[in-house]
């Protein structure tokens, strides 16, 4: 009996230590930046601009304005990163979009690309706050015509954003409904909510925003399974909008800039200015 107490005990100690482990490492099972961030012009992106600006608690984030290849009043997209990588991997993305005649703002969290700092929900919730202010106050972006793009992890900062500050329109790739959702999918044995200090939940807030609204998401999406972002687009008000590509994944170049993204961005914000138009200031 004695010899199975010891196991026992033996056992619980290098559970708690491997949860123990787990908890002091979380964020670092959760963001993934890059530091190293190129030249917009190596990415394909030559007409970029180099902005920077400074968060409520002083950190101060960089990204590129990237201007519409030809001018035009339609919208300006604020995009907000996924969890891995920096501002030069959704170059692509920027690349379409001004195509198509639309503004975008690419910028990294803090610890991701140059910038300073530690990333955390709170802390990426700062960030977004700055950018939008940014944004909004340039003066050949029209603030009335602000679309947030968020991009997996980036879909809970955007729709945390959208409940303070409603967008014309908000675009989610690969959402999900909670992180802790999130976490329990991948490690159903660890105790996730309990574990988990940065949550993301958009499944508590998204029914709080009232602009238009389309979500993305991948049927093969091995990171965030798409009954999940099924389940967030369900609880959402209306109008809103459904597109599942099939075959896809989530890291799949069809869910950065493929053309089914494309084109099912473009009309869902040509269906913005049929419903409600906006009149030139």
């Amino acid at each position: 009996m004695s010899r199975i107490a010891t196991g026992l005990t033996q056992l619980l100690v290098v559970v708690s230590i491997g949860v123990g482990t787990v908890w002091a490492l979380q964020r670092k099972l959760i963001y993934f930046p890059v530091a190293d961030v190129p030249r917009p012009a190596a990415v394909g992106l030559p007409s970029a601009q180099d902005v920077s600006f400074t968060t409520s608690d002083g950190v101060t984030l960089h990204g590129w304005f990237v201007p519409p290849a030809s001018p035009s009043a339609r919208e300006t997209i604020l995009v907000f990163n996924g969890n891995a990588g920096n501002r030069g991997f959704r170059a692509a993305l920027a690349a379409m979009l001004a195509d198509a005649g639309l503004a975008t703002l690419l910028f990294d969290y803090r610890g991701y690309g140059e910038n300073q700092g530690q990333p955390s929900e709170e802390g990426l919730a700062r960030d977004a706050e700055a950018a939008y202010r940014y944004i909004a106050a340039r003066k050949d972006v029209d603030s009335r015509r602000l679309v947030y793009f968020g991009e997996s992890l980036g879909t809970g900062v955007a729709v945390r954003l959208a409940t303070n500050h409603v967008p014309r329109a908000l675009i989610l790739r690969s959402p999900f409904t909670s992180l802790i959702d999130v976490g329990r999918h991948h490690y159903p044995f660890l105790p996730v909510r309990t574990l988990l200090s940065d949550r993301f939940a958009s499944i508590d807030c998204v029914d709080r925003i009232s602009c238009p609204l389309l979500v993305i998401a991948a049927a093969r999406d091995s990171v965030v399974p798409s009954e999940q972002s099924r389940r967030l687009y369900e609880a959402a008000r209306s109008p809103k909008h459904l597109v599942v590509i099939d075959g896809a994944d989530h890291n799949d170049y069809e869910l950065l800039a493929g053309p089914r993204m494309r084109t099912e961005i473009l009309q869902f914000l040509h269906s913005l200015q049929e419903a409600n138009p906006v009149t030139r200031r």
